[in-house]
């Protein structure tokens, strides 16, 4: 059986099913990263998609519209899936804001995402109070790294992008506003050598998971110590890691913000509210540089 299905919704009203993309081409300079959220309980498809631009500009999208038939199509935004476990199709045309100003591109994204490892099961990583903890955020989590190829045309600008990225594909209940605060990180830095950690903080307890892939093999990761280094915004700068995973090995990573888009998200009771800080870095592990998103979510 594959996990890229579409899964029966429980009865919760929060119920989602979300699948997510980024990548980074690094000789280019560019960044971008995507998500469809499914919310059949609350008809709703919501979907964002932003791009980090060499410049130092973004340029981004979000939209909510009816489940209809629960295609993942919102709004332009189209993932479609190729190959289970192993090739999706990313594409987008229509206006995206230039972000910080009231000036809007046309942008037309036709991207692959060809999967360069096994998918990743969170619950190689979580026991059963892990999962307790992580309930209000989609406790069925899976994680995939990958190559990215094709082209991104800018107002009439081409762009050819060959980078690295992750997906994720999680269901459960998802509300924004539950956690305290969560890390979820992803970094790769080549074919064969990639990380992701999650950092989960609730009213419970926290919750680590993630794996480190290196020389052929994906190992577990069970605990995620971090520090976060603020600018004078408040916003995160730099990351200071210590991760374990199951076989006893830990790894120091390092990770410095190279540019950042800030994503409001309020509650439907119009007061709780949070603020997601989705963040290109990058990072140093084992003497290696790499690439990828560090996103920094807190309750505000």
């Amino acid at each position: 059986m594959s996990y890229d299905t579409l899964h029966r919704p429980g009865a919760e009203r929060e119920w989602n099913e979300s699948f997510y993309f980024n990548f980074y081409d690094a000789r280019n300079d560019i960044c971008g990263f995507m998500r469809i959220g499914l919310k059949p309980n609350v008809d709703e498809r919501s979907m964002f998609l932003f791009l980090m631009l060499p410049d130092g500009r973004a340029v981004g999208t979000r939209g909510v519209a009816p489940m209809g038939d629960s295609s993942l199509s919102v709004n332009g935004l189209e993932l479609t899936m190729l190959e289970p476990e192993s090739r999706w199709r990313l594409r987008y045309q229509g206006p995206m804001a230039r972000m910080g100003t009231e000036e809007v591109s046309m942008v037309n994204m036709d991207l692959v995402f060809d999967c360069l490892a096994p998918t990743y099961d969170y619950r190689r990583s979580v026991g059963a109070e892990g999962e307790r903890i992580a309930r209000q955020v989609a406790s069925e989590h899976l994680e995939q790294f990958g190559q990215v190829s094709g082209a991104i045309d800018i107002d009439g600008q081409r762009t050819a992008v060959d980078g690295l990225g992750e997906r994720d594909h999680s269901w459960g209940v998802r509300d924004w506003n539950a956690p305290r605060m969560w890390y979820w990180i992803t970094a790769q830095f080549d074919q064969g050598t990639a990380l992701n950690v999650t950092k989960l903080f609730t009213e419970e307890g926290e919750v680590s998971a993630g794996f480190v892939h290196l020389d052929g093999r994906t190992v577990p990761l069970v605990h995620a110590d971090i520090v976060t280094s603020l600018d004078s915004r408040g916003w995160p700068q730099a990351l200071e890691m210590t991760l374990t995973d199951s076989e006893g090995g830990r790894h120091m990573v390092t990770a410095e913000v190279m540019r950042s888009v800030q994503l409001p998200f309020v509650g439907r009771d119009g007061k709780s509210s949070s603020l997601m800080h989705e963040t290109l870095a990058r990072y140093v592990w084992r003497g290696q540089t790499g690439y990828g998103i560090a996103e920094v979510l807190l309750r505000q």
